[in-house]
Formats: C-alpha cells, sequence, structure tokens
C-alpha cells in the first residue's frame, strides 16, 4: 500500500486563519498518488476560502505539476499535470506536499517543456486545442487562418494548426502591428487596417480560426472555399459581425462557436495540447510564492498575471 500524509484545512472562510490539519493520503483504485512540485492559485481556490462552498474540510488546487508516486498506469518519478475530473472543487485539491488525484485527471508532462511554462500554457493550449482540433478539425494539407496572431491565444492556434497537419497557416495583424514572434509560425502574414479590413491578399483558406470578431470574421468568411468552416472564439474587435447569407448558403459554409464550457476533454488532450505549444516561444506573467504564503498568493491574482505555490517545502 502507499500511503503519505497530507494537508485539509479545517478552518477557512471570512475574517479566520488558514489551519491544516495532517492527514493519510492513500490511492485506491482508480487514482494516482502524486508528490505535488507547484499549483496554481485561481479564482476558484478564492471562492471555496472565502467560504463560497460550505463544505469542509477542503483541499483548494485544481491545477498543478508533481511527480508520480504510485500509479497503475504511469511509471514513479513520471513528471505530471493535474487538471479535471473535479480536482480542486468536488474532490480534494492539489495544495498538499501529496495528493491522491483521479488517474483520469493525471497528463504526462513534455519533456520539452518546463513544469512552470506548462502551468501557465495549460489554459490557452487547451483553448488553442479544442478551437482547432475539435471545433475546425483541421485536417492534413489544408490552409488554415488565424486572425489576432500576435496574441498568446492567436500563436498558440497557429503552432496547433501546424500539428494538425495544415499545410499553410496564414496570420492575421493589425496594421502595424510587430509581427516578430508570430512571423516564424506562418506562412504569409497578412494586415487588417484600423476598421477592421481584411487585405486583398488573403488567399482562399478551408478553415479559420478567429480570435478576434467583429468585421475580421466578415472578411474571413469571403475567403473560405465551399464546405469550410470558421471556428470563433474571441471578439476583442466587436462583438457583431456581418454574414452574407447568399455566401454562407451558396458556399455551404459552418460557423462553429468554441464554447469551452461545455467542451468535455478527451483523453490524450492535455497532453497534446501541451507538446503542440511547445515550439512557441513565449513571454509570460508568472510569479511563485512559497506555500506559507499562500494567503498572499490569493490577493496577487490578476487576469494578466498566473500565481503559482511552490509545495516542494510545504
Amino acid at each position: 500500500m502507499n500511503a503519505r500524509t497530507g494537508a485539509v484545512l479545517r478552518s477557512h472562510g471570512p475574517g479566520q486563519q488558514l489551519k491544516a490539519e495532517e492527514v493519510e493520503l492513500v490511492a485506491g483504485p482508480g487514482e494516482t498518488l502524486v508528490e505535488m512540485r507547484l499549483a496554481a492559485v485561481t479564482q476558484a481556490d478564492r471562492s471555496v476560502l472565502a467560504g463560497k462552498q460550505p463544505t469542509q474540510p477542503v483541499v483548494p488546487g485544481s491545477e498543478g505539476v508533481g511527480v508520480v508516486v504510485a500509479s497503475a498506469d504511469l511509471e514513479p518519478g513520471a513528471p505530471v499535470l493535474i487538471r479535471g475530473e473535479g480536482v480542486g472543487v468536488t474532490r480534494p485539491g492539489l495544495w498538499g506536499r501529496y495528493a491522491v488525484v483521479p488517474d483520469a485527471a493525471v497528463h504526462r508532462l513534455p519533456a520539452e517543456l518546463d513544469a512552470v511554462v506548462a502551468l501557465a500554457l495549460l489554459t490557452p493550449a487547451l483553448t488553442a486545442h479544442t478551437a482547432v482540433r475539435r471545433v475546425a478539425a483541421v485536417l492534413d494539407g489544408e490552409t488554415v487562418v488565424v486572425t489576432g496572431v500576435t496574441s498568446l491565444l492567436g500563436r498558440l492556434c497557429a503552432a496547433m494548426a501546424r500539428a494538425a497537419g495544415a499545410k499553410r497557416v496564414i496570420g492575421l495583424a493589425w496594421v502595424g502591428e510587430a509581427v516578430d514572434a508570430a512571423a516564424p509560425l506562418v506562412d504569409q502574414i497578412v494586415r487588417v487596417d484600423e476598421l477592421g479590413q481584411v487585405g486583398r491578399e488573403l488567399p482562399w483558406c478551408d478553415a479559420a480560426i478567429d480570435t478576434v470578431g467583429g468585421p475580421v470574421t466578415s472578411g474571413v468568411l469571403g475567403q473560405i472555399t465551399p464546405g469550410g468552416r470558421i471556428a470563433v472564439l474571441g471578439y476583442k474587435a466587436g462583438e457583431f459581425t456581418t454574414i452574407d447569407l447568399h455566401q454562407l448558403i451558396g458556399r455551404d459554409l459552418r460557423v462553429l462557436p468554441v464554447n469551452l464550457q461545455r467542451t468535455v476533454l478527451e483523453p490524450g488532450a492535455v497532453s497534446e495540447a501541451l507538446a503542440a505549444v511547445a515550439p512557441v516561444q513565449v513571454r509570460l506573467d508568472v510569479e511563485v510564492v512559497t506555500a506559507d504564503r499562500a494567503g498572499d498568493a490569493l490577493d496577487r491574482i490578476a487576469s494578466d498575471r498566473r500565481v503559482f505555490l511552490d509545495l516542494t517545502g510545504f
């Protein structure tokens, strides 16, 4: 039997100090025992610790990185990323030296990715994977357009399209926008003007991944081949667009929303997504704090910064 001790929070909520209690952790059938290295600090953790969920005891942490101690599927010492299956939400999470999690929540960490980078890229990589692989269903040999290609999500979508077998990847960028980071990921850059009008040099494409919306969506639709599709996952350029119904029906085009809340991850999706985006060079705003500063970490969450707990000294 593989067992370790872990911590649960017996006191949490408004005006309370966090109080932990040691418990024995034993992995049962269908579970993996993981020695934790890092855990993300999220808004969900803040809600739990604010007392908005009455269940006690509680262990926060829905995303993290560690190494396998005992598993029926993976060898001891294998670096893994943990996410899904209710971890940190409906069952104990990852804020501890060890964690027992469902096998389906354990995903092998690609060797080419640093643990901090992998954890920081997890959400945008899964978004790109869902848009390119699941919704747009990009196929070998296709030409794919990615709007907003200079953003992190745009670059990850371009890398994902290439990994899916796209023959040509075209990136759309705003006039005057620097494209140095995106250029190595695409075959051609097409500019979009201040009004959202797409350059006439945009070639015909089989599929499009639209991260910006607004008038850009309409411009891209005009260049999709019969039977093609556009996966829409953003609207930074505007919540409204114009669709030519004659064009839509006559060319049998599909406009497909990317809704992550309604998407169930397939087995292997996390590892596949991270492996596909590993070649992308990114600069991430990440802060790693020691586990004893968990309370401070909750106050440092921001939309443009990821905060992680270093659990190695827990």
